[in-house]
Formats: C-alpha cells, structure tokens, sequence
C-alpha cells in the first residue's frame, strides 16, 4: 500500500537501483517481425517468423560449418598498417584501433582449416562489423595464404564474402588485393582445388568484382544484396528505374549470375554436397 500512500510525486527510485531491461533480448526484422534473441541463435540467426538471414560474423559461420566448432586460423595474427599515412574526419591508424577494441578482431577477415562433415575444408569468412567488411592488404593477403594453404594440402576452398568493398583508406593497396586474389583462384583452379563462393548480405564493390564471383559453383543466402554498385547510385547514373528485386540474390540467380541460393540451416551439407559432386566421390 506505501505506493498509493506516497506524498511526492514522480518515481522516487534512485538511478543506480533501477532495473532496465538488458539490451539484445529481442530482434525485429525488416518485415517488422519481432524475436526473441535465444531462439533467433537456435535457428542460426534466421527469423523463424519470415526467414530473413540476419547478419552474422565469422564466429557464428565458423561454428555453422566445422564439426564440433573445432577448427585452426590461419595467419591468425596479421594486422593492417597505414603506408599512406591516411588521414580524413580521423587518422586511419586510429579508426584501425577502434575496429579492433570494438569487434576484437585483428581485420575484416578470418580464415581457418577444420572437419566439416569428417573432412578438411579452409573457410574464408569476412566480416562487415571490422570497418564495413571492406577489402585491404591484410585481407587480401589473408585469403592468399588460405587459398595457398588449400593448395598445398588439396583441402577444398571455401569463401564467404560480406564486404562494402574496397577500403578506400589504402587506395591503391586496397584495389591490387582484388588481382592478387584472383590470381590465386586461378592457380587453385589449376591444381584441380574446388573453390566454392558463397555471397551473403551484403556482397558489393570489388570483392564482387573479383573472388566472391569466381567460384566452381557460386550460391548465396536468400535475399542478400549482391553487385557492384548500389541500387541508388545506378539508378542515379542510368536515369532509369530498376527491375524489382534488384540485385538481390533471387535476381541474380533468375539472371544465370548464381548456381543455388542455399538456406543457413542446409548450408553445411549443400557445400559439402557440391563439394563431393565436384570431386566425384561418394556423397556424405
């Protein structure tokens, strides 16, 4: 009864002994459908509600793909410089820093070798919290030596982009990455090395003009905004209106530029599927 017998007005609760709701315990889709976090990371971060993929990292893929989340980086250490001493609203070393203390991660890519479905396979993953999953030096180099690892020991190679593009903060270094990778694919493609590209939300600017599009079979998650530019700036630039779905992964796929467009849930056993396909060995 003390509630309704108080003679102050307005909540008297002192700041440090209220009790706010922790933050992240609910996700609302695009479609404005709401889920509880729990059950979205049960259902491997796809609303239950109306299937929409939300973003996720090389963590979370990495768990999604190697049996047992068991698996080893490589060049696990490898971290960007500043050769160009880049400077704009803040220094470049600074936002580096930054990226870092935000997302513990050393750049905008991971790469590691482990089982998945009893056999060996190097995955590839970026991810877009590190500065916009944009493509640098360190990420170009990073998939160099995964590509090469799987070379070496004719372990199948497995790339999941998610990138706004190039990093314009290491200019020239940021665009020869895209040459640099794909030189590497071809030398993959020469020792016979399966090579399979998955493009997620979103795969846009030079890592879709280059690795993200050159794989033995090239699939993506339903709706994931996959092209060069955006659709604002085409339209800008073309002065037309763009087909609906544009750029979108059903479109492409509709457009002959995609093989399959794979759901979260089946993606570890339709890459090994197709993996076993292109080897021409017994399906696991």
């Amino acid at each position: 009864m003390a509630w309704f017998k108080r003679k102050e007005k307005g909540i008297q609760t002192p700041t440090e002994d209220k009790k706010d709701i922790p933050k992240g315990l609910w996700y609302k889709s695009p479609t404005g459908k709401i889920i509880d976090s729990d059950e979205l990371e049960r259902n491997l971060w796809v609303s239950p509600e109306d299937g929409y993929h939300v973003r996720i990292g090389s963590k979370e893929y990495f768990e999604i793909l190697f049996d047992n989340n068991d698996y080893k980086e490589i060049a696990k250490t490898l971290s960007s410089k500043d050769p160009l001493k880049f400077e704009d609203t803040k220094k470049y070393v600074d936002r580096l820093k930054e990226a870092t203390a935000k997302t513990q991660l050393k750049d905008a890519v991971r790469v590691a070798v482990g089982k998945s479905k009893g056999e060996n396979l190097v995955v590839a993953a970026m991810d877009f919290a590190f500065i916009g999953g944009s493509m640098g030096a360190v990420v170009g180099e990073k998939i160099a030596r995964g590509i090469d690892y799987s070379i070496k020991h004719k372990i199948p190679f497995m790339m999941i982009s998610k990138s706004g593009g190039a990093r314009m903060m290491e200019a020239g270094y940021s665009l020869m990455q895209m040459a640099k990778t794909s030189a590497k694919l071809a030398r993959l493609t020469d020792k016979k090395v399966p090579y399979i590209s998955l493009c997620t939300d979103p795969t846009t600017g030079g890592i879709s003009a280059s690795f993200a599009m050159l794989g033995d079979i090239n699939i993506a998650e339903p709706g994931a905004l996959i092209g060069f530019a955006g659709p604002r700036i085409v339209k800008d630039t073309t002065g037309k209106d763009l087909p609906e779905g544009f750029q979108t992964s059903e479109f492409l796929l509709e457009h002959g530029f995609l093989d399959f467009i794979t759901h979260r849930k089946e993606l570890k056993n339709k890459v090994n599927l197709y993996i076993d396909l292109v080897l021409n060995r017994p399906v696991r």
